[in-house]
């Protein structure tokens, strides 16, 4: 798996959850179609007017999901900004041709008044396979975006007791010393911190 491919695979699903914060702090999420893709980047397409454009104008953070037929949940975090103006035209034609149904929804020029462009380049991509066993997690990234570390490690302070072994639901930790979680099947479930008599168990990140 790689970030590309995270991209391919978003595409296949077509229809994405897009997250932002109102000028309130309140989490706001939409369902957006109008979307190209590069091979490191996203265009996508929404109307001046809209809550939507006004947040991503103000911050610009939007985290995007798709979830796919195969149990693949592909998450991408990063910062959207609006296409540069001799550009637009462009980008929107591009969207027009591959999703037709949007021009029943802005017919003939109304399109470029009403609607703007913007485009993600740099951004972290989180990939959880739940449909295979052990589950499956990565994170990759496109342009300047960085990984951010999330779940869990075990310290120094390990007793070597195996506790967090035992109840780790997807036996993913690896007895030594100190023991040792095998990220890329750790469900950040946090069993292994609840258990650990030592207290060597502590959040990544």
């Amino acid at each position: 798996m790689d970030a590309r491919t995270c991209l391919q695979k978003l595409q296949y699903v077509g229809v994405l959850d897009f997250a932002t914060v109102d000028e309130h702090g309140a989490p706001q999420i939409r369902n957006i179609s109008a979307i190209h893709y590069e091979p490191e980047a996203m265009y996508f397409f929404t109307a001046k007017g809209k809550d939507f454009c006004r947040q991503l104008l103000a911050d610009g953070r939007v985290q995007i999901l798709g979830y796919t037929k195969y149990k693949e949940m592909i998450r991408l975090s990063g910062r959207a900004k609006p296409v540069r103006e001799a550009d637009q035209q462009k980008w929107i034609d591009t969207i027009f041709e591959e999703q037709p149904y949007l021009c029943n929804v802005y017919p003939g020029n109304t399109r470029r008044l009403a609607g703007i462009v913007f485009e993600i380049t740099d951004a972290e991509i989180e990939y959880f396979h739940l449909g295979v066993s052990p589950i499956f997690r990565e994170s990759y990234t496109i342009g300047g975006g960085t990984v951010t570390e999330k779940g869990y490690r075990i310290t120094n302070a390990c007793i070597g007791c195996g506790s967090c072994t035992e109840h780790c639901p997807q036996q993913c930790i690896e007895a030594g010393t100190p023991y040792k979680i095998q990220q890329e099947h750790c469900l950040h479930c946090g069993n292994c911190q609840a258990a650990c008599p030592a207290h060597a168990v502590e959040r990544r990140g």
